[in-house]
C-alpha cells in the first residue's frame, strides 16, 4: 500500500463520506487480486451500516437479533464473493477455506470436476477426497496421480458412502484392464498375435503354460484387496469382472495361494464362490458352501465374522427368512454395533416378518422396536 493510496482514501472519504471510502479500498484490492483483504472490506462496510464498532476488541459482544442477521448475510455473501474470485482464478485451495465457512461445497465441487490430474495435486485431493466435497472425483485423481497401490490403501479408508461405489467400480476395471493387458503382451509374445478379448477368462481359456514358474501379471496384493473390497459390488457388470480376478487368482502358483481369516481360507475359490452368487449363479450352492463352513467353526476360535458373511449374502440374495434363522442361531449375543451385516431387527424388517420382531422386542425388553413392529399395523 503506497502512500498515494493513503491520500487516495483520503480524497475519497471527503468527496463522498465513509461509503466512498469503503468502495474505493474494495476496487483497489480486488484489481490487485488481494481477496483476503476484500473480504474484510466487505465485512467493514457492513459493520459501519449496522453501527457497530469498526475495529472488533471482542469478537463474543453480542448482537440484536436482527443485527446479528444482517452480519452473517453479509459475511456469507463477502466469503460467497471471495471464494468465487479465488475459484475464478483457478486457486481452488484458496477459495475452499471461504466456502467451507459458510456450508457451501457445490461451487468447490465444481471446480474439482474440471481438475486434470498434474503436479501438486495433494491439496486438491486432500479436498476433494479427505474433506469429502468430491469423493469420488478425489480419487480419480489418486489413482491417475499416484496409482492403484496408492489408490487401494485410500478406497480402504474411504471417507464416506457417497462416492464409494462408483470409486470401487473404477478399482476394479482398472486393476482387470491391467491384467488383460498384461497377459494379452504376453500371449502375443508367446503365440505371435494378441487376442482381441479383454475377458481374463477367455485369454487363460487353454493357456496353462501362462502359469508356469510361478508366473503372475499383476502385483498379487494388489488382486487380493481389489478382490476383497469387491464383495460390496451391486452392477452385474464390475461384478463379472472381479468374477475374473477371482479366477485368475485361481490359476496362480502354490506360492501365491494366499491363506486368508474363514470363511475365505481359500481365498480366490472362497471369493470366487461369493461373487458369483451374487451374480445370481449357484446362489443355493454358494448359500450351502458357506452355511457348511459356519457350522463346522468353533465360534470361540473363529468370532462371528464368518455368520456375518452368511447373513450378508443371504441379505444381498434376499434370503431374510435363511438369515434370521442364522442370525439368531450365530449372532444372539453379538453387539449390533459391531455388526457388519444386517441386525435380526433390520432382517425382520426386510422380510416384513413383524409378528417375529414383535416375538424379539418382547423377549428382549426393546420398547423401541416394538413400538416400531406394531406402528405400522395401526396406521
Amino acid at each position: 500500500m503506497t502512500d498515494n493510496a493513503f491520500e487516495l482514501i483520503d480524497k475519497a472519504l471527503r468527496s463522498g463520506g465513509p461509503d466512498a471510502g469503503f468502495d474505493f479500498l474494495a476496487q483497489k484490492v480486488r484489481g490487485e487480486k488481494n481477496y483476503p483483504l476484500l473480504f474484510e472490506v466487505r465485512l467493514l462496510k457492513k459493520r459501519h451500516e449496522l453501527g457497530l464498532p469498526l475495529v472488533q476488541v471482542d469478537d463474543s459482544a453480542p448482537m440484536p437479533p436482527e443485527t446479528r442477521r444482517n452480519y452473517d448475510k453479509a459475511f456469507m455473501d463477502a466469503a460467497r464473493e471471495v471464494g468465487g474470485l479465488f475459484l475464478a482464478d483457478g486457486n481452488i485451495q484458496r477459495a475452499w477455506p471461504y466456502f467451507r465457512a459458510i456450508g457451501e461445497t457445490a461451487p468447490v465441487a465444481a471446480a474439482i470436476d474440471k481438475v486434470e490430474s498434474q503436479e501438486a495435486m495433494e491439496p486438491i485431493i486432500e479436498i476433494a477426497f479427505m474433506e469429502r466435497v468430491s469423493p469420488y472425483k478425489g480419487f480419480q485423481l489418486i489413482l491417475s496421480s499416484y496409482g492403484i497401490c496408492r489408490a487401494i490403501t485410500s478406497f480402504g479408508q474411504f471417507p464416506c458412502r457417497e462416492g464409494r461405489e462408483e470409486s470401487l467400480r473404477l478399482l476394479v476395471r482398472t486393476l482387470h484392464s491391467e491384467l488383460a493387458d498384461s497377459l494379452k503382451r504376453v500371449i502375443d509374445k508367446q503365440e505371435g498375435q494378441s487376442p482381441e478379448t479383454q475377458c481374463v477368462s477367455e485369454l487363460m481359456a487353454g493357456r496353462e503354460w501362462l502359469f508356469e514358474g510361478n508366473s503372475y501379471y499383476v502385483d498379487t496384493s494388489h488382486l487380493s484387496s481389489v478382490i476383497r473390497f469387491s464383495l460390496d459390488l451391486n452392477d452385474s457388470e464390475t461384478l463379472q469382472l472381479a468374477r475374473e480376478l477371482a479366477e485368475y487368482g485361481t490359476h496362480l502358483g502354490e506360492m501365491f495361494q494366499e491363506r486368508s481369516d474363514p470363511p475365505f481360507e481359500n481365498f480366490y475359490l472362497d471369493h470366487g464362490v461369493y461373487l458369483r452368487a451374487l451374480s445370481g449363479e449357484n446362489a443355493d450352492g454358494a448359500v450351502a458352501h458357506f452355511r457348511k463352513k459356519v457350522e463346522a467353526y468353533d465360534p470361540a476360535e473363529t468370532g462371528s465374522a464368518p455368520a456375518q458373511i452368511l447373513v450378508g449374502l443371504l441379505a444381498r440374495l434376499e434370503k431374510y427368512n435363511q438369515a434370521i434363522d442364522i442370525s439368531l442361531r450365530y449372532l444372539s449375543d453379538t453387539n449390533p454395533s459391531e455388526l457388519a451385516c444386517p441386525s435380526i431387527v433390520q432382517l425382520c424388517f426386510l422380510a416384513g416378518d413383524y409378528d417375529r420382531l414383535k416375538t424379539l422386542a418382547r423377549e428382549r425388553g426393546d420398547l423401541l422396536n416394538y413400538l416400531a413392529a406394531n406402528a405400522r399395523d395401526v396406521e
